[in-house]
């Protein structure tokens, strides 16, 4: 009669060990998943930033292309107060 008891406190023992342990992983699961989402929305937020910064650079390249154009094929300079002539009507 004493196997019975000390067999059944070891079943529940090694029942509790397992859904502690179901507890701890499922928890850790999550930490990860949240820790995943937001490195996610991270990178979502990094992609958009690279695709502004492309679009400044070739707004920026195409700005002294037009400039370099302008000064070379049609002779233009920047204006100053020396050869600025302003006209009445």
């Amino acid at each position: 009669m004493t196997r019975f008891p000390s067999r059944m406190s070891l079943l529940l023992l090694a029942v509790v060990v397992s859904a502690i342990a179901v507890i701890y992983t499922k928890h850790e699961g999550r930490k990860l998943f949240v820790e995943l989402q937001a490195l996610a929305d991270e990178r979502d937020a990094m992609d958009v930033e690279w695709g502004q910064l492309q679009l400044e650079q070739s707004t920026l390249t195409m700005h002294g292309q037009v400039e370099r154009a302008a000064r070379e094929r049609l002779g233009m300079i920047n204006l100053t107060a020396a050869n600025t002539m302003i006209v009445k009507p």
